[in-house]
């Protein structure tokens, strides 16, 4: 499969991130709804969504919120004490990392 180019017509420019600042390619980024000019990289993006969660729950009780605590508390510590970089248990820790809260 081949794509067309029309002679004259630029390719659509590389879009950068608004949070971290790394250049993607436009399809790549999250556009905020009633600004699109503000781009996010899909990376950025899940960090906002837990950061939105995290002060979601401040506002909250019960047993789930206090699980996920315990989660972030236990993802600090691995990430300051660098176990998600070591050679053995890094990558299930990383994979892990994606499907916690």
């Amino acid at each position: 499969m081949s794509a067309r180019v029309v002679v004259g017509e630029k390719p659509p420019p590389r879009s950068e991130c608004w949070c971290c600042g790394v250049i993607e390619d436009p399809v790549k980024v999250v556009h905020l709804g009633n600004h699109p000019e503000v781009m996010v990289c899909t990376r950025c993006a899940h960090s906002i969504s837990r950061w939105a969660r995290e002060i979601e729950d401040q506002s909250r009780t019960g047993l789930a919120v206090r699980a996920r605590d315990q989660l972030r508390r236990l993802r600090e510590t691995v990430v300051q004490g660098g176990w998600h970089h070591h050679r053995f248990i890094g990558r299930p820790l990383r994979w892990l990392g994606k499907y916690t809260p």
